[in-house]
C-alpha cells in the first residue's frame, strides 16, 4: 500500500540524472517521456512513499505517484544520488492504483 509519507525530503532544487538504458525503458516499454516523468515531481497532490522492499542498505528506493501537466497519471520508482533524482521506471497507474492517488485529492 502507498502513503504519504512526511519524512521523505525531496532534494531542491529538483536537479534529475538520466541513465540511457532506463530512459529508453521507459519510453520503449510504457511510451513515458523524461520530461512527463520530471513533471510528477512538481504535482502538489503528489505521493510520495519509501519502496520498502526494493531498498538495500546501499541504495534506498522510492515510489511516487503523480500527475503530468496533462493529467497522465504516473507510477515512479527512483533513488536519490549525489542529491540528484535517478528516475529507475515510469509507467502509467494501473486501475488499482488509481484510488491511492485520489485519495484526499
Amino acid at each position: 500500500m502507498i502513503q504519504s509519507c512526511r519524512m521523505i525530503r525531496l532534494p531542491e532544487p529538483l536537479l534529475f540524472e538520466w541513465d540511457d538504458g532506463n530512459k529508453a525503458k521507459n519510453w520503449l516499454k510504457h511510451q513515458v517521456t523524461t520530461t512527463e516523468a520530471e513533471e510528477v515531481f512538481f504535482d502538489s497532490g503528489k505521493k510520495l512513499a519509501r519502496d520498502v522492499f526494493h531498498s538495500t542498505d546501499l541504495e534506498k528506493r522510492f515510489i511516487l505517484l503523480g500527475k503530468t501537466r496533462l493529467g497522465r497519471l504516473l507510477f515512479i520508482v527512483f533513488t536519490i544520488r549525489d542529491k540528484q533524482i535517478r528516475v529507475i521506471s515510469a509507467r502509467d497507474l494501473n486501475p488499482k492504483e488509481r484510488p491511492l492517488y485520489e485519495e484526499r485529492n
